[in-house]
């Protein structure tokens, strides 16, 4: 069995187990099956993210096949949503532990995708079920202020001239001090803040993820950054956006 995978640190599977017994095994859905890791940083799982919402569009008849048992179908959407639904994991903070979060989710996501209404895009309900995964994990750890946004603390997205060392500095110390900010609020404040304005998630995508009515988004979305603001200092605070 070969394993490798997106660049993201989560471990997949490209080859199928084979069918069950004559008695009817039931196989591990392609592309979670529990391999060795393969290890990449962060940074190359937010690069490979980005390409993601073009193929996304394209859901639905790979997930009308899967509910019916078709293996290649399911492949095909693990392999399209991994990149996302890890920096999903990692931005909500499941830090080292997101591979085993992401692999949990397909595992659940493919048992569930009978209930799968087909209503509402496929992306938004798988990472429901990863966002509830980082919570359990944090649940059973008994700790809030995980490794959230481990990843994207590692580089400047922007990249800064050799000319400018003073304004790099700057800029850095701000993202830092942000970061931090970020950490410490409520899981609640934080899970809002994480979803609108670091995965870029609409307001629906966002109540689809979390579970709550989309007026309860915005008014929340509203405190969290209000709370954010409060927390910083005013240079870091403009890096803070409006609602």
């Amino acid at each position: 069995m070969r394993c490798g995978g997106p660049a993201t640190g989560t471990s997949t599977c490209s080859t199928r187990q084979a069918a069950g017994s004559a008695g009817g095994g039931q196989r591990e859905p392609p592309g979670v099956e529990r391999c060795p890791q393969v290890g990449s940083t962060g940074g190359e799982a937010l690069n490979e993210a980005a390409g993601q919402d073009d193929a996304a569009n394209d859901d639905a008849p790979a997930v009308a096949r899967a509910r019916t048992g078709d293996l290649d179908a399911y492949e095909l959407l693990v392999t399209r949503h991994t990149p996302f639904a890890h920096r999903t994991a990692v931005f909500l903070g499941a830090g080292d532990d997101a591979d085993d979060v992401v692999q949990e989710a397909f595992v659940k996501a493919f048992g569930r995708l009978r209930s799968y209404r087909g209503d509402a895009p496929f992306r938004p309900w798988l990472l429901a079920i990863v966002a509830n995964e980082t919570r359990n994990l944090h649940r059973s750890r008994r700790r809030r202020d995980g490794l959230v946004l481990r990843a994207a603390a590692r580089e400047d997205p922007h990249g800064a001239g050799p000319d400018a060392p003073a304004d790099s500095a700057m800029a850095a110390e701000r993202r830092a001090a942000l970061l931090d900010a970020v950490r410490g609020l409520a899981e609640r404040d934080r899970e809002v803040v994480v979803c609108r304005y670091l995965l870029d998630l609409s307001e629906a995508e966002t109540a689809e993820i979390l579970g709550w009515p989309r007026g309860t988004v915005k008014s929340r979305t509203a405190r969290a950054l209000a709370k954010l603001r409060d927390r910083i200092s005013p240079g870091a605070a403009r890096e803070v956006p409006d609602v």
